[in-house]
């Protein structure tokens, strides 16, 4: 939206300076895009005085004439035929561009004679169509700069013009009146009155109009009128000039009356010719499909069932709220114009204009919104400018359909605009800026006006004065304590389990990875998902169509990635959440890693080797240390199938309390992944990890036993197939008080044990707490360590 400062006072009685006035607009919502100052192109040119001017001697219409300037007595030729002795110019010199004709001035030779500038008209400067003679001044001084002189005798041509951003909730601000409240609610001014007295007809309306019943709803009002005997053409200067300013072309005086005020009050108008309407008859009615039209662009137009039309005799003569026709348009020999100000339903005015890719002033306002109890005022406005330029007398005003009812209100409760925008405004104000701004109070009741769509409950109202009160003035202040003393902390265990989780992972030289929670349903399938629970509606991307049941999937991926841009080796993680739902409670939080290649670079020493279960199950258990899971837990078989199934461990304090998984990943996975193999990986579930009974920072005291600990070796003969795991299971429970560790030193296969038989040496660690152990009890927890074990796993003491 463009306006010039001229234009904006002549709504608003205002002294403010244009930094002043571009500040308020942004702080108002109506950001300033830019301001342009027309008089910047015209810095270079000055005043001169035509002392002689002498026809040239081999040019019958060039003028040599001698120009008094700021650089004294200058030689410049001119073909212009008002060049003559003893009148005042505007002097462009050597050196200086030309906007209009896009060219610097030189020193040159024109039919043998030296020329030193140019005297310069007004189309070369770019501030009319007028070339018949150059620029004669009434006043002035030798020198003086001719955007001074602009700016003090016709300041409009050096108006700066204001541009700002509307966004879709604003469509009055589409209009310079609009703007202008604003900035007098803000207190930048005060607004004019600009009302004008109705224009009485002084005879019926020669056109008729009608509005179809199934067509109300596109387009509930349309007013009009004839006004004959009028005398179309170029319009006044002052009217030219805000067009021009602002980017629009006139075109003539009928056709720039709609365009003004289009931008100055937001309502778009219409001229027919009333001559060319057929049968003396429109009708507004929706398309039936097929039928076509000129528009004013002179491109043609198809239109399809349910298009708001507007039709006489001969058929579709204006597309509703979009553009008219170029059959039924004004001209210079217009005499009879038939004035249309009518009200065209947003949404469809919006589809109307995107099928036939129509972008026009008119469908921009309509689309967002006009005012449309303005519609009377609009046609009376226009009538009373026509008539006060082009001559003519006005008919009757004819109407059809009715204005429709915009009438709302909403309570204003004035300690919760206090409460919501955080500034201390006195009701008093807030009620006197919504005035300003055209709201209708009664009581607590604020009453929106017409021209105010967006305004659609109580929230709004604290927006608009929160708006007018600039919240540039908010002042930030500290929230009040909730308790005393040192606060408590904010983040849930949970959350610092994810930090601490983080952190550790990336200090064991892993890479962290952030990734969508969807993945393709293939891979969810390999881990235990894929299924309607967690199918999205609309998913981005097929493969992206299922919430991921792990986190492993994606990291495969990113391997798989890696990989084929030739990065073998790699350590990656993830911490976030999977979904066994789509319901509240079927999200979980993971912790996962994925350990792929070598343990580093080859090595002269031939340190580097091949990762295996034992690296992820270190990393793991590191991690669970620093999220605070106990030390002693238990190693168990049976996770998923996306486990190798014999190269694997459940990490537990029990058979049904699982803290993770670590192990191999299954080669069929690897396999359906793209991933070349082994992969080793760990999943760990932080929910799972029971909280401290106590809640503090204080740690308990340390308890260091000054008693001598006793470390006693069995060999154990089992069945070849008996893990070792099971035995330190076993052993580790047989005396939870006295065994403090248990671990395996040997194993032996074959010889004297026979066939399916292996020997596992154990060593078990007791650690007394109150009283040196003796013989005694020593012998009695071996024999309960033999009998837990043969109970466990069927072996024996080895002989």
């Amino acid at each position: 939206m463009k306006f010039t400062l001229s234009w904006l006072k002549e709504h608003l009685d205002t002294t403010a300076s244009v930094d002043e006035i571009t500040y308020a607009l942004t702080d108002l919502g109506l950001e300033v895009e830019g301001v342009e100052d027309r008089g910047a192109k015209l810095r270079d040119f000055t005043l001169g005085y035509v002392k002689s001017a002498e026809k040239h001697p081999d040019a019958d219409r060039l003028r040599v004439c001698q120009v008094e300037t700021d650089e004294g007595l200058q030689q410049i030729i001119c073909g212009a035929p008002n060049a003559r002795e003893g009148i005042t110019v505007v002097i462009a010199k050597p050196g200086v561009y030309v906007p209009g004709i896009d060219t610097t001035i030189g020193v040159g030779k024109i039919r043998g004679i030296e020329s030193f500038g140019m005297m310069a008209s007004e189309r070369e400067l770019e501030l009319s169509e007028e070339h018949d003679g150059i620029i004669e001044l009434s006043s002035g001084n030798v020198g003086d700069s001719f955007t001074d002189w602009l700016a003090e005798n016709d300041p409009s041509k050096v108006d700066p013009v204001i541009e700002i951003a509307i966004t879709p909730n604003r469509p009055d601000a589409l209009g310079v009146r609009g703007i202008a409240r604003d900035l007098a609610a803000r207190g930048l001014g005060k607004l004019i009155s600009r009302d004008v007295e109705p224009v009485d007809g002084t005879f019926s309306c020669p056109v008729s109009v009608s509005i179809d019943e199934d067509t109300l709803e596109q387009a509930p009002v349309f007013y009009g009128r004839v006004i004959r005997g009028v005398k179309n053409g170029p319009s006044p200067v002052w009217l030219q000039d805000k067009l021009r300013a602002i980017g629009l072309r006139p075109i003539s005086f009928l056709v720039d009356v709609t365009n003004f005020f289009t931008y100055d009050r937001n309502r778009p108008l219409h001229v027919f010719d009333a001559d060319k309407i057929a049968g003396d008859t429109l009708r507004v009615h929706r398309a039936a499909g097929g039928e076509t039209m000129v528009a004013l662009d002179e491109k043609e137009y198809t239109f399809v069932e349910g298009m708001t039309v507007i039709s006489d005799a001969n058929g579709v003569e204006s597309i509703g709220g979009v553009m008219g026709g170029l059959p039924s348009g004004v001209t210079e020999e217009t005499v009879n114009v038939f004035l249309e100000a009518a009200y065209f339903d947003p949404v469809r005015t919006a589809y109307t204009g995107r099928a036939l890719k129509i972008n026009s002033d008119a469908r921009y306002r309509f689309e967002r919104g006009i005012d449309p109890a303005w519609t009377p005022e609009g046609i009376e406005h226009a009538t009373r400018m026509i008539m006060d330029h082009a001559g003519g007398e006005a008919s009757d005003v004819v109407v059809a359909g009715k204005i429709p009812d915009t009438s709302r209100a909403y309570k204003l409760n004035a300690k919760r605009v206090i409460s919501l925008v955080g500034m201390d405004i006195p009701e008093a104000t807030q009620r006197q800026s919504l005035t300003a701004l055209g709201f209708r109070l009664e009581g607590d009741m604020a009453h929106v006006p017409s021209w105010r769509p967006d305004v659609q409950g109580e929230a709004d109202l604290v927006e608009e004065v929160a708006r007018i009160a600039s919240l540039t003035k908010l002042e930030g202040v500290p929230l009040p304590r909730l308790t005393a003393g040192v606060p408590r902390p904010v983040m849930s265990p949970v959350q610092r389990r994810e930090v601490a989780a983080r952190r550790t992972a990336a200090a064991l030289g892993y890479h962290e990875c952030v990734t969508y929670s969807f993945i393709d349903q293939p891979s969810a399938a390999l881990f235990g998902g894929g299924t309607d629970a967690t199918r999205l509606e609309n998913p981005i991307s097929n493969d992206m169509s299922h919430m991921r049941p792990s986190l492993l999937p994606a990291l495969l991926q990113a391997a798989a990635r890696n990989q084929a841009r030739g990065f073998a080796d790699m350590a990656l993680f993830e911490v976030g959440p999977v979904f066994t739902g789509g319901e509240p409670g079927e999200q979980h939080m993971q912790v996962s890693g994925l350990l792929v290649g070598r343990t580093g670079p080859k090595d002269v020493l031939g340190s580097a080797r091949d990762v295996d279960v034992f690296d992820v199950k270190a990393d793991a258990e590191a991690i669970l240390a620093a999220i605070g899971a106990p030390a002693k837990v238990q190693i168990l078989r049976g996770a998923d199938n996306c486990w190798h199934p014999g190269r694997h461990g459940k990490i537990c304090l029990g058979p049904k309390k699982v803290l993770g998984v670590f192990g191999e990943v299954h080669p069929k996975v690897l396999s359906e992944m793209g991933v070349k193999g082994p992969a080793m990986a760990f999943t760990l579930y932080p929910a799972e990890v029971p909280l401290k009974r106590k809640a503090g920072a204080t740690r308990p005291a340390l308890k260091v036993s000054d008693l001598q600990a006793v470390e006693r070796d069995f060999a154990f003969v089992v069945d070849a197939d008996v893990e070792a795991l099971t035995l330190v299971n076993a052993a580790m429970g047989a005396d939870k008080a006295l065994i403090d560790d248990v671990r395996v030193f040997d194993e032996f296969i074959g010889g004297s044990l026979g066939e399916g038989k292996k020997s596992l040496a154990l060593t078990v660690r007791l650690q007394p707490r109150e009283q040196t152990l003796k013989d005694a009890d020593i012998e009695a927890v071996g024999a309960k360590v033999v009998a837990s074990v043969a109970k466990a796993t069927g072996g024996v003491l080895r002989g």
